[in-house]
């Protein structure tokens, strides 16, 4: 579950990270009194506006404006809300821009200049372990810095028994080139950070940039947070920070009665029981010519109406030119699957794109006949490989 930059940066401030402080806005109107707000609460008399969607690189985009007084806020907001963003985080068609964040201006003048670095936290599955990454070269495309510049990539392994260590937090402020006043401010923004991190139970804390003041206070400037959604059920309270507006509507409501879906750009259709057979199943109507056009994994408690769902939701898309259902019966019963199959064809109607079904385990035989004395326009296959020989023929 990703959150947006505001969101991200409340829950950095709860647990000690100093942040740009800002205040969300729908409105131009909004927009204008959330910069009065900051004028009163930090002096600031410039300010940023930025937009709030699911995606990064923002500022190129036109998402990220300065303004210089009130009327410039107004004028900025205005220009931002209601715009579709895009940037290469998005698609083609972009983003809405629903909400915009008026957050004060930190690069003050003073005598020493500002610094940029790029940190985050997230999980080394190969290590099986958190891990900090980071890199004196912040507020750029970090993708290109690790591609052109890896020298300048570090990262600190978190062990998960004893967590962040203060040589390691000591050894990243040394490795960004800080020392004095802003070393100590460094080593106690990354124990936040990881706290954060690990207090949210999320999957990524990324901020990019971290920013040294003129004088040498460490903040987060931006703040990209995904969440573990495995962990909600423990956080109630970040659970209802989710935007759906920024999420798929197809994914919302597959989500709504319990299906695993991730639409895909694909033109195969896919539903499976259990996320390694979909995973297996994507890669055979590869091998077979065909692209997956989605991820569907309907569990392992799928029923007939459930399998109507999955149905109705592949077939929303226009670009699938055949089905591909592959079920194997552990705890799921092969035939209440093929009467789902059978039940959503005839309630959907008149189906124009060839399905074919496999369906292996538990009563495999009862739900093969199910789907021959059916006599709908179903194609059944026992092995993986006919299948995929299917698919080929029809999508090949």
């Amino acid at each position: 579950m990703n959150l947006h930059e505001y969101q991200g940066k409340e829950i950095l401030a709860r647990y000690g990270v100093r942040i740009q402080r800002g205040i969300v806005a729908s409105t131009p109107d909004e927009a204008v009194s959330a910069a009065k707000q900051l004028t009163e609460q930090t002096g600031t008399s410039w300010h940023v506006v930025k937009a709030q969607v699911h995606a990064g690189g923002r500022g190129k985009a036109g998402g990220v404006k300065l303004a210089k007084n009130l009327e410039e806020v107004r004028e900025r907001s205005g220009q931002i809300l209601g715009m579709m963003l895009v940037t290469p985080q998005t698609s083609a068609e972009g983003k809405k821009v629903h909400q915009v964040l008026i957050a004060e201006d930190v690069y003050y003048p003073g005598e020493s200049p500002t610094e940029e670095y790029y940190m985050s936290v997230l999980l080394d599955r190969a290590a099986s372990c958190p891990m900090i990454m980071y890199s004196p070269d912040g507020g750029m495309n970090i993708e290109e810095v690790a591609e052109n510049h890896p020298e300048r990539i570090f990262t600190e392994h978190i062990d998960s028994f004893v967590g962040l260590q203060d040589f390691q937090a000591r050894r990243i402020a040394f490795n960004l080139g800080l020392s004095g006043a802003a070393s100590k401010e460094m080593v106690a923004f990354v124990k936040s950070l990881v706290k954060a991190y690990e207090g949210a139970d999320a999957a990524l804390f990324e901020i990019n940039p971290v920013l040294k003041t003129s004088d040498n206070k460490i903040l987060a400037v931006d703040a990209k947070v995904a969440l573990d959604d495995n962990s909600l059920f423990r956080h109630p309270d970040l659970e209802a920070l989710r935007d759906y507006r920024e999420e798929d509507p197809t994914e919302v409501r597959a989500a709504e009665v319990g299906l695993n879906f991730v639409k895909l750009d694909g033109n195969v259709g896919c539903m499976v029981n259990g996320a390694g057979l979909a995973m297996a199943t994507m890669d055979i109507i590869k091998m077979a010519g065909g692209n997956p056009a989605n991820f569907l994994d309907v569990g392992g408690t799928a029923d007939a109406q459930r399998v109507e769902t999955a149905f109705r939701i592949i077939l929303e898309d226009p670009n699938v030119k055949a089905i591909l259902v592959n079920i194997f019966g552990g705890i799921v019963r092969c035939d209440r699957v093929a009467q789902g199959i059978v039940d959503a064809y005839r309630s959907i109607g008149e189906i124009s794109v060839p399905i074919i079904v496999r369906l292996q385990g538990t009563n495999a035989a009862e739900a093969k006949i199910l789907i021959e004395e059916s006599g709908l326009k179903v194609y059944s296959a026992t092995l993986l490989q006919e299948a995929a020989d299917l698919v080929s023929q029809h999508v090949g």
